[in-house]
């Protein structure tokens, strides 16, 4: 009789003792034409990385706003953040899901990035 330890469970195990990742990324709240995306759209992310990580922070409720320049034209964004903890970086599994939202949310570039952190 052994004991099964899954995945999930041996992350959140390493998160509890080790120095972690922070990741977060940054979804738009609306499309190009200025469309809220449904919700629906953000509740599938929040889902995805809590079964993948066992956690997930979302800032839905008060949008960050983004600005930058593109020629002379300041563009302008609503963004919210998701952010996870994680053991491990995962970078290559990172890079697949960043081109998941990319063509789910019809984004040229979504941002995610990670951080290594130290819990105090």
């Amino acid at each position: 009789m052994g004991i099964e330890v899954t995945d999930r469970k041996v992350r959140l195990l390493h998160i509890k003792t080790l120095a972690v990742y922070l990741i977060q990324l940054l979804l738009p709240l609306r499309n190009n034409d200025k469309q809220k995306f449904p919700t629906e759209l953000f509740e599938s992310v929040r889902h995805e990385l809590l079964d993948r990580f066992g956690g997930v922070t979302a800032f839905v409720r008060s949008p960050a706003v983004g600005l930058w320049k593109e020629s002379d034209e300041v563009e302008r964004d609503e963004v919210v953040m998701f952010e996870v903890l994680a053991a491990n970086l995962e970078a290559d599994w990172w890079a697949g899901y960043r081109k998941k939202l990319e063509d789910r949310f019809r984004q040229d570039e979504v941002l995610v990035w990670g951080t290594r952190i130290k819990k105090l």
